[in-house]
């Protein structure tokens, strides 16, 4: 069983920036693709940004160009570093993982979810 704990929200001036951590436990790490996904007030989950085991990175549109996402697997730690944020990017920002090559874009794809981290973005 994997665990995943999210760190790094927070109340950020529009414009300003955050980066949000994971890190796993229970599982070998380097074995799993790793997403971010938020979620705001009212609507659905939605998918942010992934990475394959492989390093590979997949986003959003609308976080491509400002959101990057990494991993070290030394630390067992997944990043999504976001910059240029903005009062909609406001939301629960959730890490999963998945034992697979691939890296998915739906949330039904991955196995393993953390509690959550706030991100508030102020105009």
């Amino acid at each position: 069983q994997v665990q995943l704990v999210e760190s790094g929200g927070g109340l950020v001036q529009a414009g300003g920036s955050l980066r949000l951590s994971c890190t796993a436990s229970g599982g070998t790490f380097s074995r799993y693709a790793m997403g971010w996904f938020r979620q705001a007030p009212g609507k659905e989950r939605e998918f942010v940004a992934a990475i394959k085991r492989s390093g590979s990175t997949y986003y959003e549109g609308s976080a491509k160009g400002r959101f990057t996402i990494s991993r070290d697997n030394a630390k067992n730690t997944v990043y999504l570093q976001m910059n240029s944020l903005k009062p909609e990017d406001t939301a629960v920002y959730y890490c999963a993982a998945v034992r697979s090559y691939y890296a998915p874009s739906t949330s039904s794809e991955f196995d393993y979810w953390g509690q959550g981290t706030q991100v508030t973005v102020s105009s």
